[in-house]
């Protein structure tokens, strides 16, 4: 007997018990409170290490409350358009009196060289790790920026690993633990008395914690029917704005980086709660023959749900998974042994580095949305996500996973052309064409999240979305160097975005389409997915085809 001619297979019945009913409602609100920690503390280094607003300060002439803007600013230091310079001033003629010392007017100041400065005015009380490890100036700017690519080689590292082992011990295990101690290291992370050390928890902080989404992700799908696994999929992706939002906020009012990582970090902890209220994954505990334990789960999901299970359903179901834990313990290194899943996981990494380099991309050019509030402009960034996933549940749905996915890539190019011709006085056009272009990546990367998890096996499937989204993160470590490209071309920034989406637009056309497809548990129905029957719903409920 195999699993094609066993009709009560996991996800129909899943299907007859309420493919998401309240059970399911249930796990999934303390999957996304997990989800939105994960999100707050991931982009806490953008408020953490901000590179603020500051001139210098200069001696006779600022007071013991000094303003950053005083009428006679103009005369003691450089200013680059409208923003004094940060670090440099103008010399005081040696031959001034007590008396001239407190005048500061243009006569008194030698505008033919400058001077740097180690004391300085700032426009506003943000506090960030710029002022507590004096990294002040362009020479220490790469120190600012460091944090940023070192969370993204934390994560680079973290992913990886995280994917094995969620594969190995469980999604539930990495997803608490992995949080908690993403948790610790970020609460040591204020108390560090240098730089160097801040960096190495900020890295520690990055690694623990970056597969917790993927576990998070992976949970909410394994848990769904076949009908609601996209919806699955653009709830969390929301989750994941809402965190952004949350910690903006939080920064907006707190305006200081050790408040602001006490009130991120702190709720972490409560995740532990979650060793007893959360269970594992139903298949996670089948593919490793742990058959008392799933169906203690499926018994707890009928009885939730209002819902009858049949022992007999149970055990089908668990003759099949006993046959496949004898016959398929598949590890990573497996999929060399497979030229269709090798080439299947090429395509995918270079789709989700495309991803990545577009959604971060194009959110640390968010700046120029609303001028002179970082808070706000990270806001709006965060919140055109929210329409793109939405519209996720409906195009995915409707027109397939295959042309979706590459209909956002597209999009997405267009609107970075689009840049090209928008005249640079015309701010509602190009906020218009910037909303575009950042709710086309950001549907391409909800997409690719559901395509990665529907098109591995499930023995492999948090590995290879570890690997995939590992690779990812180049793409993150890269869009903060387009900067540079403008210095060869101005227009060379864009045409990059828009060539990496055009080329990952083409290839995600060979991608299988798993619309209505039954989540594939082993290599040989992953290789022949497109094979594989397609699990819809009728009057009784349920119908495999």
């Amino acid at each position: 007997m195999t699993k094609k001619d066993i009709d009560s297979s996991l996800d129909n019945i899943l299907i007859q018990l309420g493919d998401f009913g309240r059970y399911q409602i249930f796990v999934f609100s303390l999957v996304c409170f997990a989800v939105i920690l994960h999100s707050a503390v991931h982009v806490a280094y953008v408020f953490t290490a901000m590179d603020l607003d500051y001139r210098c300060e200069i001696p006779g002439c600022d007071s013991e409350s000094p303003e950053y803007e005083s009428s006679w600013l103009t005369y003691a230091v450089p200013y680059s358009g409208s923003t004094p310079e940060k670090c440099d001033m103008y010399p005081r003629y040696d031959n001034l009196t007590e008396i001239d010392n407190q005048t500061c007017t243009d006569d008194y100041f030698n505008k033919n060289s400058t001077l740097r400065c180690s004391s300085f005015v700032y426009k506003s009380t943000e506090k960030s790790i710029l002022q507590e490890y004096n990294l002040q100036c362009d020479d220490n700017l790469w120190k600012i920026t460091m944090v940023g690519t070192m969370n993204s080689i934390g994560q680079f590292f973290g992913l990886f690993i995280s994917g094995i082992l969620s594969d190995k011990y469980g999604r539930k295990m990495v997803l608490i633990w992995g949080m908690v101690l993403c948790g610790v290291c970020g609460l040591i992370r204020t108390m560090m008395p240098s730089y160097e050390w801040f960096l190495v928890f900020e890295f520690l902080d990055a690694a623990f914690g970056s597969g917790t989404y993927i576990c998070g992700f992976i949970l909410g799908v394994e848990l769904v029917g076949p009908k609601n696994r996209v919806l699955t999929g653009v709830l969390a992706s929301s989750c994941y704005a809402i965190g952004e939002v949350f910690t903006a906020g939080s920064a907006w009012i707190v305006k200081s980086w050790k408040p602001l990582i006490y009130i991120l970090y702190s709720p972490i902890f409560l995740l532990l709660i979650y060793i007893w209220i959360l269970p594992e994954s139903i298949r996670w505990n089948l593919s490793k023959g742990r058959i008392e334990e799933a169906k203690k789960t499926l018994r707890t999901v009928a009885k939730i749900n209002g819902k009858e299970l049949t022992e007999n359903a149970l055990e089908k179901l668990t003759e099949v998974s006993y046959n496949d834990s004898q016959t398929e313990r598949s590890s990573i290194k497996d999929v060399f042994k497979s030229t269709k899943l090798m080439l299947r996981l090429i395509n995918c990494c270079f789709c989700w580095i495309t991803c990545t380099f577009l959604f971060y991309g194009l959110t640390l050019n968010s700046v120029s949305l609303a001028a002179g509030n970082s808070y706000l402009d990270f806001i709006l960034t965060a919140l055109v996500e929210i329409p793109a996933y939405v519209s996720c549940n409906l195009v995915l749905d409707t027109f397939g996973r295959k042309k979706s996915l590459c209909v956002s890539y597209f999009l997405t190019g267009a609107a970075c052309l689009g840049f090209l011709f928008v005249p640079s006085d015309s701010h509602a056009g190009s906020l218009s064409v910037y909303l575009i272009g950042k709710f086309g990546a950001t549907a391409a990367f909800t997409n690719l999240y559901v395509v990665t998890s529907e098109i591995f096996p499930t023995t492999m499937r948090q590995s290879f979305m570890g690997t995939c989204s590992t690779f990812g993160r180049l793409g993150s470590m890269i869009a903060p160097q387009t900067p540079l490209l403008a210095k060869l071309w101005s227009p060379l920034p864009v045409v990059s975005f828009a060539t990496m989406s055009a080329i990952a637009g083409f290839l995600s056309l060979l991608f299988p389409e798993t619309q209505n497809i039954k989540l594939p548990d082993t290599m040989e129905e992953a290789e022949n997915i497109s094979q594989l029957g397609k699990v819809t719903t009728n009057k009784s409920d349920h119908v495999k085809n």
